[in-house]
């Protein structure tokens, strides 16, 4: 497809496939966008380079954090591998500061900053559910809700403290392995297994706290859509949550892995109504101009910028 850019002619943008050299040159590209530079990515990125067009790749998953808590080392070798994939593109698109700052500790370059864009439309505290609350917490506790895959790298486990909290529910929303040893280290808590779409902003507003535990997020999406949604969140201080959360604003930012503060975290949100509804208001307020189409402009402008540096080498 073609993508107009102010002041530049039109820039065709091809995604890699099977024949990736042979669908660069059909498209006639003059920029590859490497969603995820790994596998397909990577011989995308090699057919750039024989063709001579510029690559832009998107840093999105923290391989080091997922080596260290599924193999509980690699991590050396996680760095080596992004670090020869991310070097070979004219510029690297970092999620958070946090990312950033990594990538750079690790020698990657090009590295620049390109956010997460959130639908403020659909996620909106106007679609706080009271049918839905009395089903979820029929004696009116307060509801702390997390969304998001189920797995060993989220640390879902730490929300064990809140299910013990008197007046507390919370409700899981997602799928995955842990599930079934989630049900049984989280007491009380309700599981809704997957939910997308409206349905799902539903849910986010009709939550009370958003809290989520997974320390290695590069950018965390979810924290964004129940800031949207005028939810408060409760989340590590590590990662993409660093640049979203406004500690003692927005929400509160806790010690990674750490269970009691997390708990903690919540305790004194559950004693202060007012504070919760301020941080919801404030967290609405700070997403509203993270839009889609806002975040796309400054992905288009990383495009004219890489497209200018090759042209004036070049030239």
């Amino acid at each position: 497809p073609s993508l107009p850019l102010p002041g530049y002619p039109q820039v065709r943008v091809a995604l890699p496939s099977r024949r990736v050299a042979a669908t660069l040159a059909a498209h006639r590209a003059d920029l590859v966008h490497l969603a995820g530079p790994f596998v397909l990515g990577v011989r995308g990125m090699a057919a750039a380079a024989r063709l001579g067009i510029p690559a832009v790749a998107v840093y999105q998953t923290d391989l080091a954090g997922y080596a260290r808590t599924y193999m509980g080392a690699g991590e050396a070798a996680a760095w080596r591998r992004l670090r020869a994939v991310h070097s070979a593109a004219d510029r690297t698109l970092a999620p958070s500061s946090a990312a950033l700052k990594d990538l750079e500790e690790h020698r990657v370059p090009r590295v620049r900053l390109w956010p997460r864009g959130v639908d403020t439309v659909r996620f909106r505290p106007e679609l706080r559910d009271e049918r839905l609350r009395r089903s979820l917490a029929p004696n009116g506790e307060l509801i702390v809700g997390y969304v998001g895959r189920l797995a060993p790298e989220k640390h879902v486990e730490l929300l064990s403290g809140v299910c013990a909290l008197p007046g507390v529910r919370v409700v899981v929303v997602g799928d995955g392995p842990s599930e079934p040893s989630l049900r049984a280290t989280l007491p009380g808590a309700v599981f809704l297994g997957r939910r997308t779409g409206d349905e799902l902003a539903r849910i986010f507003a009709s939550f009370d706290i958003f809290a989520h535990t997974g320390p290695y997020e590069t950018f965390c999406q979810t924290v964004q859509e129940a800031m949207a949604s005028g939810t408060p969140v409760v989340a590590p201080a590590a990662g993409g949550p660093l640049d979203l959360v406004d500690h003692g604003r927005t929400g509160l930012l806790v010690p990674p892995h750490d269970a009691r503060a997390v708990a903690a975290a919540v305790r004194d949100l559950q004693a202060a109504p007012e504070l919760r509804a301020s941080y919801g208001r404030a967290a609405r307020a700070t997403v509203e101009g993270r839009t889609w189409a806002a975040v796309g402009d400054q992905l288009l402008d990383h495009y004219a910028e890489v497209l200018g540096e090759r042209t004036a080498v070049v030239a």
